[in-house]
């Protein structure tokens, strides 16, 4: 085939795309127009949006939860089978007042416990069986008082919902936004072809297309980071509760590093460890927890406020910081 005619049939392509582009744009502005035309009022419409990003979070956290206890390795503990620990779950939810949580007890070999649930149903408490080896009993009721204090927050429903609505706002703008990705998608093929470069996308259409998903990806960053954010927060906020509760935060700061050392897969005990430790600064943004080496800290200077206590031992590095885990 000559040049002439590679160029001819290039340009045949090019034109080709943007129709097929711009048909495609123009369906769906016009879609987005019969849609904005038939509207409720201003106040009725922001009330069915917020309702509706409400409302999918709402059943995206409880689907999730369901998921969760369904897919565990592990049954629910009646309290014949393990009456000291139902008794110290007991005491601690008096304590903070809370509906006691059913229990969960996992086979996975890897030291970890979580909260799911919480409200006025209660909520689960789900906890590895390796951490009774790992942890002393006044280590294990530290991270029960934690796992508490996530449920005393109803922490999970309040993060979830958050995620849920940042997730939502950044999907209507991507759909607000969609005609214009479709056409400037369109002209920056379309251009490249008439060139006689089909691969080239560094023409000035390709880069407002790259921009305007580039900002578009960054909102649903910044609202995961916003979320992230405040999660780790609530990890805080559940470490002070805890030894509150338990009047001993030397202890959770013990459990704390101990699970750590037993999830490092450099430590020589954690052969099972899919954890990982990095000093990424995006990684840390990304993680729902603070480092244990932060948490361990405040605990420290709490502990030293209230008077001797017993030993917290030493982390495997004080400069590297966990990603984020899934005990609490």
């Amino acid at each position: 085939m000559s040049r002439l005619a590679f160029r001819a049939a290039a340009a045949a392509v090019g034109v080709a795309l943007l129709a097929g582009y711009l048909t495609a744009a123009l369906f769906v502005a016009d879609l987005l127009r019969a849609a904005w035309a038939a509207r409720p009022d201003l106040p009725v419409l922001v009330a069915l949006l917020v309702a509706g990003a409400l409302g999918s979070a709402y059943l995206s956290y409880r689907l999730g939860t369901a998921q969760i206890l369904a897919n565990l390795e592990g049954d629910r503990v009646p309290r014949r089978r393990a009456p000291e620990l139902h008794r110290r779950i007991d005491a601690l939810a008096a304590r903070m007042d809370l509906p006691r949580p059913a229990l969960y007890v996992t086979d996975a070999r890897a030291p970890n416990a979580f909260a799911v649930g919480g409200g006025s149903g209660g909520g689960a408490l789900v906890i590895d069986r390796s951490l009774f080896g790992l942890l002393s009993p006044r280590e294990v009721e530290a991270i029960l008082a934690h796992e508490l204090a996530h449920l005393e927050g109803n922490d999970g429903f309040a993060i979830a919902m958050a995620d849920g609505v940042g997730r939502s706002l950044v999907g209507v703008a991507t759909l607000v936004a969609l005609p214009a990705l479709l056409a400037l998608s369109g002209l920056a093929a379309a251009s490249a072809w008439i060139r006689g470069r089909p691969g080239d996308r560094s023409g000035p259409f390709a880069r407002l297309h790259r921009g305007l998903a580039g900002a578009l990806f960054a909102g649903f960053v910044l609202a995961t980071l916003v979320v992230r954010s405040r999660s780790r927060r609530r990890e805080f906020a559940a470490d002070d509760r805890a030894a509150e509760v338990t009047g001993d935060p030397a202890a959770l700061a013990r459990a704390l590093r101990r699970i750590e050392r037993a999830t490092d897969p450099e430590w020589p005990l954690a052969p099972f460890s899919s954890q990982k430790r990095t000093d990424e600064a995006a990684e840390r943004w990304l993680s729902t927890h603070p480092s244990t080496d932060e948490r361990v800290e405040r605990l420290r200077e709490r502990a030293e406020s209230q008077g001797p206590t017993r030993r917290i031992p030493a982390g495997p590095s004080r400069a590297t910081v966990g990603q984020g885990r899934s005990w609490r």
